[in-house]
């Protein structure tokens, strides 16, 4: 085609199929009551001419992109990647799509990414905002409607996040009643907000029950952390806590090579539930987090948002407990 050819327009795709633009309009709207013949039509007349919506024509006309954008943190963890997946096939269905983009959570990069996605009209934002500095960074926003996405802070305005006091107090409460006394943690990474949430609660944890407060030993998610942690995990201890699966699937290891099994010497539980948790040796007691609710619940929040509806409180997503081999009862 030739520089000056022009692009097929929504009138030559209506003057092909015999039909009116109007029609051509509700077909690619997917309106309903559309005749299957007349639809087959028009798309076939699609298919021949190429034709592609001009959207940034129907963006001026209609003053909606139906893009949300996403700024995703840029080492992408389980839960981020889980919940970006829900994000994305929640907004096709809702007639979005996702436009994504990563950042690091000072404010340079967060201001990169926000200059990106809003100077493409997003009609609104999910931000994974797992460190504080993030919700600093975008709270002046308020050209279009922005939604914090695992904050860790379940009963935030403005945020979806799995309950994270409530997930660790079931890990906890379930080696407790298996008889254990002595714990230990293994945090992720420092800074991160819902890791500073499992410490805090593992440490009222201790002492609401006036057990003895063991150093606390740092991770950052990795396997790799996780097996540095267990072995250096104090003589006595019966009960592990790591703040995620990683972390706690390394440190069995660890565990295995001091000599100690797993859970007749020390139970260990995780956290996230990932895939792998269930295929471990032994397989990983672990908190569940419902990333795929997370992700529905945001976009639903905000096309409300969008339509101009008031999303009322936010409440959060509920974990669970998974209990598999890697726990059992304290040793005597």
């Amino acid at each position: 085609m030739s520089k000056s050819a022009r692009n097929p327009s929504m009138h030559d795709v209506a003057a092909r199929a015999g039909v009116s633009h109007q029609t051509v309009s509700r077909v690619l709207n997917d309106f309903p009551g559309i005749r299957p013949e007349t639809r087959e039509r028009v798309l076939s007349a699609i298919q021949e001419l190429g034709y592609r919506r001009n959207m940034a024509a129907r963006a001026l006309a209609t003053g909606r992109s139906e893009v949300i954008g996403v700024i995703m943190p840029e080492v992408p963890h389980f839960g981020p990647t889980s919940t970006l997946y829900a994000i994305e096939h929640a907004a096709k269905r809702a007639g979005f799509k996702p436009l994504i983009t990563t950042a690091s959570w000072d404010a340079e990069s967060m201001g990169e990414a926000l200059d990106f996605l809003l100077g493409r009209s997003v009609d609104a934002l999910v931000v994974m905002a797992q460190h504080p500095a993030v919700l600093d960074a975008v709270d002046s926003i308020t050209d279009v409607p922005v939604l914090f996405a695992l904050t860790g802070n379940s009963h935030g305005a403005r945020s979806i996040a799995v309950d994270q006091v409530r997930g660790t107090r079931l890990a906890l409460d379930h080696l407790y009643e298996l008889g254990h006394r002595r714990f230990q943690h293994v945090t992720g990474i420092a800074g991160l907000t819902e890791a500073q949430l499992r410490r805090d609660t593992f440490l009222e944890f201790l002492a609401e029950r006036g057990l003895e407060r063991l150093p606390i030993l740092e991770g950052d998610w990795s396997a790799d952390a996780g097996y540095r942690a267990g072995l250096a995990m104090e003589e006595g201890v019966t009960a592990l806590f790591c703040a995620n699966d990683p972390m706690a699937i390394g440190a069995i290891h660890a565990l295995e090579e001091r000599g100690l099994n797993v859970p007749d010497d020390v139970s260990v539980v995780g956290f996230d539930d990932v895939p792998e948790a269930a295929y471990a040796h032994p397989g990983l007691t672990t908190v569940h987090q419902d990333f795929t609710e997370v992700g529905l619940r945001a976009v639903a929040l905000l096309v409300s948002a969008i339509n101009g509806r008031d999303p009322g409180q936010v409440d959060p997503v509920e974990p669970w407990l998974v209990v598999r081999d890697s726990t059992g009862a304290a040793p005597v």
